[in-house]
């Protein structure tokens, strides 16, 4: 293996900086344990000084451990390209079409992949009335790791108090409220690892929130899911086939309902949330669990990333 000049981007400036940087630093620690040179990047406000930093370390390659806005949207990838520096994960056109979730919903139902009865509103729109029948899913357009994401369930009141404090946009996404299962499955390339069925524990929503997602003990991981042969099996087609549809690079993770309520011997319904096209690397994030699972241990699925960056200039 041929040692290189590594630099990791973390931080940034969206809702996930403080997982961006625990993912920066586990990466950080383990390609320096692989010996290659790291330097570390909290990407701040500055753009010039991310560049200043960047043509000084003059890395071979960017990890980029950013998540959410600015780092997961396109925008990053746009200033690497124009650089012509390589870096992990998906290019611009991926990235900003997987983080709007309207336009990543758009490009799955061309595809013919399953995704949840859903529309597009404003806040005043959503605020005077229930636009589809409850319970339902509002969501922000532009966040990851469940920002902002809350379930209106019937009856109750809460809907006119989440419209008129909406901080998360002009816009918000409106799905139906499947029920069942949380589910995910990472893929490296062109290769679907397992699938993790997530169960929340404690006292919160009962769905896979911030909190649950970082938090020490917020989830129970089980995987390989026990969960209908066929789902799985489809669970792991229909990951791989979001990855290829929105165009991904290197790693990315998608997330599903199953509705599995008809009864565990049936194959129960399987729905797109979304595609992560900058998976979590910290110590309780989903894809480093999946890649050992299947054989791949943190800093080998490390260096796989580096060892798949590309320079698309």
């Amino acid at each position: 293996m041929t040692a290189r000049r590594v630099s990791v981007l973390m931080g940034g400036m969206s809702a996930e900086r403080e997982v961006s940087l625990a993912s920066g630093r586990n990466v950080a620690d383990a390609l320096r344990g692989l010996g290659h040179d790291v330097r570390c990047i909290d990407a701040g406000p500055d753009l010039l000084a991310i560049v200043s930093d960047l043509r000084d370390h003059r890395p071979d390659v960017v990890f980029n451990a950013m998540h959410g806005r600015f780092g997961e949207d396109g925008s990053i990838q746009g200033v690497l390209d124009w650089m012509g520096i390589a870096y992990t994960h998906s290019g611009v056109r991926a990235s900003a079409t997987a983080m709007d979730k309207d336009a990543a919903r758009t490009v799955f139902m061309a595809a013919g992949l399953p995704v949840a009865t859903g529309l597009v509103l404003t806040p005043a729109q959503l605020e005077p009335a229930d636009p589809i029948p409850a319970p339902y899913v509002v969501k922000p357009l532009n966040e990851g790791s469940s920002v902002g994401v809350d379930i209106i369930h019937p009856g109750s009141n809460r809907r006119a108090t989440l419209a008129r404090g909406w901080t998360f946009g002009t816009h918000m996404l409106v799905e139906e409220y499947i029920p069942g299962r949380e589910l995910t499955v990472g893929v490296l390339e062109d290769r679907a690892l397992t699938v993790t069925d997530i169960t929340p524990t404690g006292s919160g929503p009962s769905f896979y929130d911030y909190q649950a997602k970082y938090a020490a003990g917020g989830s129970c991981h089980e995987l390989p899911a026990r969960i209908h042969p066929a789902a799985f099996e489809q669970a792991r087609e229909l990951a791989l086939a979001a990855h290829r549809a929105l165009g991904c690079r290197g790693a990315s993770r998608t997330d599903f309902r199953y509705d599995d309520t008809a009864g565990a011997d049936l194959p129960g319904r399987l729905v797109i949330l979304e595609t992560n096209t900058q998976p979590g690397m910290t110590p309780t994030s989903l894809l480093p669990e999946q890649a050992a699972a299947c054989g791949m241990d943190y800093a080998a699925l490390c260096q796989w990333m580096i060892d798949h960056a590309t320079c698309r200039t």
